[in-house]
Order: C-alpha cells, then sequence, then structure tokens
C-alpha cells in the first residue's frame, strides 16, 4: 500500500470515522438500493405463468335431428391442445387465474410462445453484461456520483416506460435499457460508498442485508399488487426521494486525488469533517504525497489493459471472475426458478430472500474474525453441496421430496446470496483506487454471463429434472477452489495505485506500515 492510501484512510478516522456523515450516506444508499433489487428481481414475478385453462368448443349432435347442432364449451388445465376426440386441434382461448397478473397473461406467453419469458430475462442480463464494461469506464473517467445518479434517473424514467409497454417486443428493449441501469449502479455502488468508510468498518457495507431485506418487501409488494404494470410503478414513485441527495452526496475524495483534483478532495474532506463535528483536518501534506507517491498524470485514463499488465490484478480477476459468474448463475437461477417450487408463489419469493438476512448480518463479524477469503471460499462450498441434495431430490422418487427441495433449495441460496455478498467486499478491497471500478465493472461483467445463462438453465429444467441444481453444484466447488488462491485482504488499506511487480506491492506495505506506525505515534 501507498503512503497516499495511508494518509487517506488516516484522514476519514480524523474526519470522524463512521460517523454522522458516513450514516446519512449509508443510510441513503441502503434506501435507493431498493430501486435496483425490485428492478432485478421482476422477472420472478412478471415472468410467472399463472394457472391456466385451454378453451375449446366442441359440436356434436345430441338431438334426434341431425341437422342440429349442439354447441358445447370445455376448458382443461394447463394443456395446449384439446382432447384427440374434440373437433378442432388448438385451443380457441386461454384463461388465467386472477390470483396474478404478469407479462404471461398480457401477451399469452404459453405453449408455443413459453420460451418468451425466459428469453426476456436473458436480455434484460445482456443489458448488464454491456453496462458494467461501460460504467466502470465511466466511474473512473466522469466520477462515481455521476455515474450512480446517472443509474438512478434511468432505473426512474424507464419503469414507468415500461409499464405502458403494448407488445412483449417493446417489453424486452426496455427490460433490456433497464438491464443496462441496474448494471451502472451494481457497478459502481460498493465502491462509492466504501471510498468514505474506514478500514475496519467497510464489511458494513455488506453485513447490512439490503437486498434480502428489499426482495423480502418485493415479495410482499407483488402479493399485494399482484401486477406487473403497478410494481413498475411503484419503483419510480419510491425512487424519486434518492435523486433529491445528489445535491447533499459528494464525489468520491479518493476519486478526486488520485485524478489531482486536490482543491476539490480537501473542500469534499471540509465537508465530511464539519457534518461529523470534527475539526477540519491539516492537509498541507496531500499535494507532495500525490507528486511523489502515487505520481498520477492528470491527463493518465486507465482502462482495463492496466488491469491486465499487473501480475497480482490479472491472476485476481481470473479466479474471482469465475466466482462472480458461478455467482450470478446460482443465484438468479434460483431466484427465477422459485416457481419450480411446491407451495405458493409469493410466500417462496419472501422465504428466499429472508433467509439471506441473518447469513449476512452475521457476515459482519464472520469477515473480521476470520477473513473475506475463508468466509467466502466455506460458503461457496455449503451451497455447492446444498445444491447437489436439491438435485438428487428432483430424480428421486422420495414421498417428502417436495418439502425437503424447498428447505435445502432455500439453504443453497442462502450459501450462494451471502457468499457473493463476502466476495464484493473481498473484490473491492482487491483493486486500487484508479481501476477500482473497472475491475469491480468486469466482474460484473462476468456475474451477468452467469445470469444470461441462468433463466434458459431454468427452462431447460422444466424438462430435465435436477439439470440446473447440478451445475450449480459443479460450478460452486470450482468457485471455491478458487479462492484458496486469492490474497486475503481483511483489515489492510485498499490501495490507491498500481504495482506492477511483486516487489513494488511489497514496497508498498512496508511504507504503508511506517504510515501507520506515525499516525499512531502523533495520535
Amino acid at each position: 500500500m501507498s503512503a497516499t492510501s495511508a494518509y487517506l484512510e488516516n484522514l476519514i478516522e480524523e474526519c470522524g470515522g463512521f460517523s454522522r456523515f458516513q450514516w446519512i450516506m449509508f443510510s441513503f444508499m441502503m434506501y435507493s438500493k431498493l430501486s435496483v433489487t425490485w428492478t432485478m428481481m421482476m422477472m420472478t414475478f412478471a415472468g410467472a405463468i399463472p394457472d391456466w385453462q385451454c378453451g375449446f368448443t366442441n359440436y356434436s349432435n345430441l338431438s334426434t335431428d341431425p341437422s342440429i347442432e349442439t354447441k358445447n364449451i370445455y376448458y382443461i388445465d394447463e394443456t395446449c391442445h384439446p382432447p384427440t376426440n374434440s373437433s378442432i386441434e388448438n385451443c380457441q382461448e386461454f384463461r388465467f387465474s386472477e390470483s396474478m397478473y404478469t407479462v404471461v397473461d398480457e401477451w399469452t406467453l404459453i405453449c408455443d410462445k413459453d420460451w418468451i419469458a425466459s428469453a426476456i430475462t436473458t436480455i434484460q442480463m445482456a443489458g448488464l453484461l454491456i453496462s458494467c464494461v461501460l460504467s466502470g469506464h465511466l466511474a473512473d473517467h466522469i466520477g462515481r456520483k455521476p455515474t450512480f445518479f446517472l443509474s438512478l434517473v434511468v432505473l426512474t424514467v424507464l419503469n414507468v416506460v415500461a409499464g405502458f409497454s403494448t407488445s412483449w417486443q417493446m417489453f424486452a428493449v426496455l427490460r433490456f435499457l433497464l438491464g443496462c441501469g441496474i448494471g451502472a449502479n451494481l457497478t459502481v455502488f460498493y465502491n462509492y460508498l466504501i471510498e468514505f468508510i474506514p478500514t475496519k468498518r467497510r464489511s458494513v457495507a455488506i453485513a447490512f442485508p439490503s437486498w434480502p431485506l428489499w426482495a423480502c418487501v418485493f415479495g410482499l409488494m407483488s402479493m399485494w399488487l399482484h401486477d406487473w404494470k403497478y410494481l413498475h410503478f411503484s419503483i419510480s414513485i419510491l425512487l424519486l426521494p434518492c435523486l433529491l441527495m445528489w445535491w447533499f452526496l459528494p464525489e468520491s475524495f479518493r476519486y478526486l486525488v488520485t485524478h489531482k483534483r486536490l482543491d476539490e478532495a480537501k473542500e469534499v474532506i471540509y465537508k465530511i469533517a464539519r457534518i461529523n463535528g470534527k475539526p477540519e483536518p491539516d492537509m498541507s501534506k496531500m499535494s507532495y504525497l500525490v507528486e511523489e507517491d502515487l505520481k498520477v498524470d492528470s491527463e493518465r485514463k486507465y482502462s482495463i489493459r492496466d488491469v491486465a499488465m499487473s501480475p497480482h490484478l490479472l491472476k485476481s480477476t481470473c479466479l474471482l471472475g469465475i466466482a462472480w459468474m458461478s455467482c450470478g448463475y446460482g443465484y438468479y437461477a434460483i431466484s427465477f426458478g422459485v416457481q419450480s417450487l411446491s407451495g405458493s408463489l409469493y410466500l417462496n419469493m419472501f422465504l428466499l430472500s429472508v433467509v439471506e438476512i441473518p447469513g449476512q448480518v452475521s457476515s459482519y463479524y464472520l469477515t473480521n474474525r476470520f477473513g473475506r477469503k475463508w468466509v467466502t471460499l466455506f460458503l461457496l462450498l455449503s451451497a455447492a453441496i446444498t445444491g447437489f441434495v436439491v438435485a438428487a431430490l428432483q430424480i428421486s422418487d422420495l414421498e417428502m421430496k417436495d418439502t425437503l427441495i424447498n428447505w435445502f433449495a432455500l439453504a443453497s441460496k442462502m450459501g450462494v446470496g451471502v457468499g457473493w455478498g463476502t466476495l464484493i467486499i473481498l473484490s473491492t478491497e482487491t483493486y486500487p483506487t484508479v481501476v477500482r471500478n473497472i475491475g469491480y465493472g468486469m466482474l460484473n461483467s462476468f456475474a451477468r454471463i452467469g445470469a444470461m445463462v441462468a433463466p434458459q438453465i431454468v427452462y431447460l429444467n422444466s424438462y430435465i429434472p435436477g439439470a440446473m441444481y447440478f451445475i450449480f453444484s459443479g460450478v460452486m466447488v470450482i468457485s471455491s477452489i478458487g479462492m484458496y488462491f486469492i490474497e486475503e485482504t481483511n483489515k489492510k488499506p485498499i490501495e490507491d495505485g498500481i504495482a506492477t511487480d511483486e516487489k513494488g506491492r511489497k514496497e508498498m506495505r512496508n511504507v504503508q506500515g511506517l504510515a501507520n506506525e506515525a499516525f499512531d505515534t502523533r495520535l
């Protein structure tokens, strides 16, 4: 770590550590997560297939007069063709249950159109894939704050437009664009937040279960509104107040320092100190440290190439990328496959989310006590084991298999959900500030590849039971093995510049240690 990294970490402590400003920002960021969670999870409800019936009219001559034809109307549960002895070959109409109103009702996406709902979900994930790459560069070029709020504007506007879709093709295009907004938000969210949080408190960003909490509320809201259009509108309404925070939240001072916008960085730090009720810290040495330590060219534009040229970052990206891809597949395969579980759709949506909450809350203690790396490895491995049990049950003939499948599916969801959370904090701490959003954006892209595959495997699983969870178990095992070779980041200040070789990284760590000792002595 560089002396500048230590200096900036110490500035956060001098400004109050995790105090009033951090609590305000933390609360806002966690509330804003509602929009991303609901938009992402929309297809778990909007793509669900309600109970339906095939309606057809059969004509017969029941009277003594053969010229008199009797018309009989029949409805058969969930079949795409009438009986072979009927006078017609295809259903004349489809009647859906009124318990929910989804896009399947809206455009009759069943029988020969049953592939469309899963295709729309994959299209949404394609938007995330593209956006994660582009927004990572965008956030490292124009800043964390503009990129974050741009994503909120996109989600606010397009959720309203999506609610007025007139065809499934229009809806698919809007889901793609909403995916772009989600991708931009997810790429910058944690990086923007943790750059204001001191080292020992960084894991609180993933320990607070904002995603599962909002996913639980989404399940309840779906049960209350039971209409995909109203759900889209509710997201925009609840998100509007977040846009007002543009005038309160500053740009990341770490981003400003690494781009040599030192006057702006000082103003941000002074603002944080004032809000936290602390005196303005002495920053007379900042300019010298930036010039001599980071050696950042104000015109320098970092890219993926800078990550690839660092052996340490390249190795970390490959190993983390495998884990992110696996988590993206596993998390959304279980989420979008909720309808395959027995019982109420709404209850299962709620349970699949609420089960993550205790695990995610406990991750704050666990990641600080045992390290990010080992906790992530254990969680992914546990998800692999429980996932294998689900797959085995799905192809078995046990009488209680439906109940057991539900319980082990919940355990798998908890493992991959909490494991992905600890993987996020491990990943954000691995990349230095100058390429943090670029690296994090790449990892998000890997996750979206897995998420794009997930809806198609869920669709396949309806024809080949067990396929989804067998694949899930395999990729979780591979990911947990990869975690063994990742460097631990627990209780280490995050880097700001890139060291291109291991010798340079060791020198930076030595400088970091001396800087911390000097700071402790001064205190």
